[in-house]
């Protein structure tokens, strides 16, 4: 058996598998069927600032609703408050003691003393590492893009400051230059990256004509942006690489190990194929590993980067560019009747 053992922001993990944030955390016998299976770390799924903002905002609005209909009644409810993050604490606590692999909280928060304060208490909860999540959707066209960078550096730096435990920035894809703003943020600490973070686009009904947020799985191949800045990224940061998005079989989980990158993060494949997932990849990776003579990840890891590969020009745009030249053969395949 090939030693399939990895590090992760510092955290040696028994294989490269983990299980991205998600709701699956909340079913205690898929942890236990993906535990056995041999997943190697749980993301919680994220703690959103907004979602408890907006809980406490109905919850208080319930408490009053039938406040003074009468003169008697002043108050039907005695005095009580949202349970705020309390409840979120207090199930990543309770998965942390109820599993034995590392356990990383996801956060999302929107004030730089939110995302402090927030870290802190996740950190009390007793995760392994924390998962933040990078991300704008401006709303005002003057709103410049350094401005909004020099604020999420800001906030991974205090939330480095703040806590012991390693921080990982999960990334959208969408900067100016994604790998500048990498850079920025391996300067301010970052132990680690995911690649990307997939977010829910609106949508149209168009007979109903409303608009809405459909719910949907990634779809095989929506790995190769991941696959890209693996590439990219593997030699010329501190940091630890993560790929997520689009991974759905041991092909895919080589290919990004292949790129550089050190763990990948899998959500969707355990929806579909469920946890049995996790054990068929490791064991698939296994005999390739031993097809190929690779007795260790770090045998291979980085071996199709940017960095090792003797193609300057690989993972440019000049590769595009030879794509075009020969599109008439590879358009041979899809033939116009």
């Amino acid at each position: 058996m090939a030693d399939l053992t990895t590090n992760y922001m510092g955290l040696k993990l028994k294989n490269p598998l983990v299980l991205g944030a998600s709701n699956l955390v909340t079913k205690p016998e898929v942890i236990k069927q993906l535990e056995e299976a041999g997943i190697a770390a749980i993301v919680y799924k994220s703690l959103f600032e907004e979602q408890i903002q907006l809980e406490s905002l109905q919850f208080d609005d319930e408490l009053h609703e039938y406040e003074e209909r009468h003169a008697e009644m002043t108050s039907i409810f005695p005095d009580l408050e949202h349970a705020g993050p309390k409840e979120h604490l207090f199930n990543v606590k309770t998965l942390k003691e109820n599993t034995s692999v590392p356990i990383i909280a996801s956060l999302n928060a929107i004030y730089e003393i939110s995302w402090v304060e927030y870290a802190k208490e996740l950190e009390k909860a007793g995760v392994d590492a924390l998962e933040i999540n990078l991300y704008a959707t401006p709303g005002y066209f003057e709103i410049q893009g350094a401005g909004i960078e020099d604020k999420q550096v800001q906030v991974v730096k205090s939330v480095k400051k703040a806590v012991k435990i390693p921080v990982s920035v999960k990334l959208s894809p969408f900067y100016t230059n994604t790998l500048n703003f990498i850079k920025k943020l391996d300067e301010a600490g970052a132990d680690g990256y995911v690649l990307f973070n997939r977010f829910f686009q609106p949508d149209i009904d168009i007979q109903e004509e409303l608009f809405y947020y459909p719910w949907d799985l990634t779809q095989e191949k929506d790995y190769k942006l991941a696959l890209r800045y693996a590439g990219l990224l593997y030699g010329n940061i501190d940091a630890s690489i993560c790929a997520s998005r689009g991974i759905s079989s041991s092909e895919d989980v080589i290919k990004m190990l292949l790129a550089g990158a050190d763990v990948v993060q899998v959500v969707s494949a355990i929806y579909r194929y469920q946890p049995t997932f996790v054990d068929k990849v490791l064991n698939e990776l296994n005999g390739w590993m031993d097809q190929k003579g690779y007795k260790s990840l770090a045998d291979f890891r980085g071996k199709l980067s940017r960095k090792n590969l003797k193609d300057p020009f690989a993972y440019q745009r000049a590769q595009y560019v030879d794509i075009l030249m020969k599109s008439e053969e590879v358009f041979k395949k899809y033939p116009m009747i």
